[in-house]
C-alpha cells in the first residue's frame, strides 16, 4: 500500500480453478417441471408403445411346442447285485449333449421335415426332480421342441427322445439280448428233460407190466430207469431255478434298467410372444421416450429460435 500518493494498490488474486471431480447438484425439480409442462408427450408415448407392443405380439404368429418324457434307466450289474454308479444313463449331461449334437439334429430334421436351423435353439431339456431330490440323481428328463407345425415338432421330439434312449440303453439292450438267449436255452433244455422224463416213466411202467421178462431183469431195468428219472429230476430242478432267476433279471432289466419313452410327444399351441408382456414393455419404453422428449423440448426449441 502506497502512503505518498494516497492510492491503494490492488492485489491480483488468482481465479478459482474449476474442479472437474466436484459433485454437481442435479436439478430434479426443474426436470420434473419440464416433464409436467408437456405431460402429453409421456402419455402419448405410453399409448403408442402399448399399441405397438400388442400389435407386434399378435403379428408374431402361433408356434407349437411338443414335450416328451424320457427315462434313462438304472443299469445294474449282470447278476443284478447292485446299481452301476458311473454309466451313460446316470450322467446328468447326457440328454442335453445328445439332443443338441449335430447328428441328432440332422436325424430329427429328416424325421420331422423341419430344417436343422429351425431346430437349433428351439430344443429344451429339463430334469424332473421329486420333492427333496438332489440334482444329478434323477434319470427322468423332459425334452421339448418348439416350431411352426404341430406334427413336425412331435416327430422331432420323438426322434430326439428315441436317440437319447438308444444312447443311454446300449448296455442294458445287450444285457436283455443275453438274458433272452439264456431263457430260450433253459426253456429248450427243460422241454427236452420233460420229454426224456416222460419217456423213462413210460418205459418203467411197461417194464413192470411185462411178465415175459424175468423178475431179476425187470428189477435191473426198473432200477436203471429210477436212476435216470432221479438224475433228470435233479437236472430239471436246476434248470427251473436258473430259468426263474433269468426271468427275474429280465423283469428287472425291462422295467427298471432299460431306457424308455414314458410319455409320447404331444404338441400344444403357444404364442411366440406374450401379448400382455409385449404391451407392457412397449408402454414402458414409450413412457421413457416421452419423458426424454419432454426434457429435450425446451433446449431444442431454444436452439431453433436462436437459429431463426
Amino acid at each position: 500500500m502506497g502512503l505518498g500518493g494516497g492510492r491503494v494498490a490492488r492485489v491480483n488474486r488468482p481465479e478459482p480453478v474449476p474442479d472437474p471431480d466436484a459433485e454437481r447438484e442435479v436439478d430434479l425439480r426443474s426436470a420434473w417441471e419440464r416433464i409436467a409442462a408437456r405431460w402429453w408427450l409421456p402419455v402419448a408415448g405410453i399409448a403408442l408403445g402399448f399399441v405397438l407392443g400388442w400389435i407386434l405380439a399378435l403379428g408374431g404368429g402361433q408356434v407349437y411346442r411338443a414335450e416328451t418324457l424320457v427315462y434313462l434307466g438304472q443299469p445294474f450289474t449282470p447278476n443284478g447285485g447292485g446299481a452301476i454308479p458311473n454309466s451313460l444313463a446316470t450322467n446328468p449331461r447326457l440328454v442335453a449333449e445328445v439332443v443338441r449334437s449335430e447328428a441328432a439334429l440332422k436325424e430329427a430334421s429328416r424325421a420331422s421335415g423341419l430344417r436343422v436351423g429351425e431346430l437349433r435353439g428351439n430344443i429344451s431339456t429339463a430334469a424332473i426332480l421329486a420333492t427333496g431330490q438332489a440334482r444329478g440323481t434323477t434319470t427322468l428328463f423332459e425334452i421339448g421342441v418348439q416350431g411352426p407345425a404341430p406334427r413336425k415338432v412331435e416327430l422331432a421330439a420323438e426322434s430326439l427322445a428315441e436317440r437319447v434312449a438308444a444312447t443311454a440303453g446300449d448296455y442294458v439292450e445287450g444285457k436283455i439280448e443275453t438274458l433272452e438267449l439264456q431263457i430260450a436255452n433253459d426253456e429248450a433244455e427243460l422241454e427236452g428233460i420233460n420229454s426224456r422224463f416222460n419217456l423213462a416213466t413210460r418205459e418203467q411202467a411197461a417194464a413192470l407190466r411185462n411178465q415175459s421178462i424175468p423178475i431179476t431183469e425187470r428189477l435191473l431195468v426198473v432200477t436203471s430207469l429210477n436212476s435216470t428219472l432221479s438224475a433228470l429230476e435233479q437236472r430239471r430242478s436246476t434248470i427251473q431255478e436258473d430259468l426263474l432267476a433269468a426271468r427275474q433279471l429280465m423283469t428287472l432289466a425291462t422295467e427298471v434298467e432299460q431306457a424308455q419313452i414314458v410319455e409320447p410327444a404331444s404338441a400344444v399351441k403357444t404364442t411366440a410372444r406374450s401379448a400382455r408382456n409385449s404391451a407392457f414393455v412397449g408402454a414402458l419404453l414409450g413412457l421413457l421416450l416421452g419423458a426424454v422428449a419432454a426434457l429435450l423440448a425446451d433446449p431444442f426449441l431454444a436452439r431453433r429460435t436462436r437459429t431463426a
